[in-house]
């Protein structure tokens, strides 16, 4: 490896671990801006739903730490590493980072202060990061009861947010287009708290209640909810985590329809969700 590489991933980690001193956990980046560490499931037969509760690194941003050792571990594994990504969406933070990107031909920040206007919000003073193309990430704090989802456009053109289970590329971060830098005057601010009303305009519109049967308790209520809270790429996970918990719990035959119309809710096919549910009924030693 060059020289220059082993520069860029020392500083790369030295701008982690300044991160990771502020509460914000991280993990290493490409330079293509995608983490830095292959998956140890690539070569699995089949989808693995692990975010590293096997123990080894490679899981994205399930990776993600404030642990200065665990960091350091991280980027020793990840040797071409040369910048590091922030998690959003977890303490103390919660951060929702808001892209304003440049390269579609569109104006993001005229986009953005159209919705303040419209809808009576202004972004207050925060840490604003600027990317090799001239675009700008705002640092903002969201409740910690909320769950920003990442979007894409969502809000207007050119507007994407980076919510749970998203990473923003901290400042400092060398990718194949430039560097990550902090706007002046803004890299000693907290990540501000999200106004209300762009809060409001973040989040996914309420979803219908779905009973649970009254012999499932507050217990199968809660596992449907859990259900009903999932985002794209966690739906057959936390449906197959909560019909598990309720096959354990002795709820699993009673629950299993709540279970099976709260996934087919969050956009799960009628398929995927009894095959779903009938896997955890066998992973707990029942017959679906």
């Amino acid at each position: 490896m060059a020289t220059t590489d082993r520069q860029a991933t020392t500083l790369a980690l030295a701008h982690a671990l300044s991160a990771a001193e502020r509460g914000l956990a991280v993990l290493p980046l490409s330079r293509t801006k995608l983490p830095a560490l292959r998956s140890p499931h690539r070569d699995d037969p089949g989808p693995t739903p692990c975010h590293g509760e096997c123990g080894r690194f490679g899981h994205g941003v399930h990776d993600a730490s404030t642990d200065p050792a665990r960091i350091r571990a991280l980027f020793a594994a990840a040797p071409r590493a040369t910048g590091y990504g922030i998690a959003c969406g977890l303490p103390p933070h919660h951060l929702i980072g808001v892209d304003l990107d440049t390269k579609t031909g569109t104006d993001a920040p005229a986009a953005l202060h159209e919705l303040g206007l419209r809808h009576l919000f202004t972004i207050p003073a925060t840490v604003i990061v600027v990317t090799p193309s001239g675009g700008r990430h705002l640092w903002l704090s969201g409740p910690p009861d909320v769950v920003v989802p990442n979007s894409a456009g969502r809000l207007a053109p050119g507007i994407d947010i980076r919510g749970a289970g998203g990473y923003l590329v901290g400042p400092g971060s060398r990718t194949d287009h430039g560097t990550y830098t902090t706007a002046p005057g803004t890299a000693h601010l907290p990540p501000a708290p999200c106004p209300p009303a762009l809060l409001r305009l973040l989040l996914p519109p309420p979803r219908a209640h779905h009973p649970t049967p009254p012999s499932a308790g507050g217990r199968g209520r809660g596992l449907v909810q859990f259900v009903l809270a999932a985002h794209r790429g966690q739906r057959n996970t936390r449906l197959f985590w909560a019909a598990c918990r309720a096959y354990e719990d002795g709820i699993g035959p009673t629950l299993a329809d709540a279970l099976a119309d709260a996934a087919r809710t969050t956009g799960l096919s009628e398929r995927e969700t009894r095959a779903t549910i009938a896997s955890a009924a066998r992973m707990t030693g029942h017959h679906p």
